[in-house]
């Protein structure tokens, strides 16, 4: 009787297309074409489309439905959702984003109290208390230019400086800010490192910073094997 039913079983993955087996189905395509455009979903892009008369030029092209986590609200921003993303844990994204929410009111504090006491107009006007500008910011002086890969050449494997990308840099500078505060003291918490760490980076200062410059020195030490990355 188990052998009858183990053959019933294969005669209906056979019947079904390997369904059982997923290694073994076809692989899974994209429900849009290549020829199909990147929607745009964000209001100050679609005033600007407008206003320059690009309007025309998109009349025909086909363009991709816009994703769920897509939206053309003033308070979305992609790069604040994307570090939302890479600070979660075990899938709890609503601690994750609680947790930012807290160091951006920190970030607002700290920055106010110091514009309330600066008495120059010029250093006054600089200081910057958006904390959204300031994590741009931060990210933006943390991105690397090279990162180390490993090439194997005569049975020795070298470390290779290499130049990535600016998606690739992003999650680099992003990821770091995350370790960084993972591995603070315990005493402190998670947002009060975070805001301060931000703030810092802001002004090109602090332990992601210092990241960077030394990634970057090992890749300038590494530099007599740059060109095992084209042979």
């Amino acid at each position: 009787m188990a052998l009858f039913a183990r053959y019933l079983r294969i005669g209906s993955t056979v019947k079904h297309g390997f369904q059982a087996f997923p290694q073994l189905s076809a692989a899974k395509y994209s429900v849009y074409p290549p020829h199909f455009s990147e929607p745009v979903y964000k209001k100050q892009e679609l005033d600007k489309i407008y206003e320059s008369g690009e309007i025309e030029n998109y009349k025909l092209i086909p363009f991709k439905a816009a994703r769920s986590n897509e939206t053309c609200s003033v308070f979305h921003d992609p790069i604040v959702a994307k570090f939302i993303n890479y600070m979660l844990l075990k899938g709890q994204k609503k601690l994750a984003r609680g947790v930012l929410e807290k160091t951006f009111e920190k970030i607002k504090k700290i920055q106010l109290e110091r514009y309330n006491r600066e008495t120059d107009p010029e250093k006054k006007a600089s200081i910057i208390i958006d904390p959204i500008v300031i994590l741009k910011k931060a990210i933006v002086n943390c991105k690397p230019l090279l990162k180390l890969t490993a090439v194997k050449r005569g049975g020795s494997f070298y470390q290779v400086p290499v130049p990535i990308t600016d998606k690739e840099s992003t999650f680099f500078a992003m990821r770091w800010f995350v370790q960084c505060g993972r591995e603070k003291d315990k005493s402190i918490s998670f947002a009060d490192f975070m805001a301060t760490e931000l703030i810092n980076a802001s002004n090109n200062d602090g332990k992601v910073v210092k990241k960077k410059l030394d990634l970057h020195k090992q890749c300038e030490a590494n530099r007599a094997y740059a060109h095992y990355r084209f042979s």
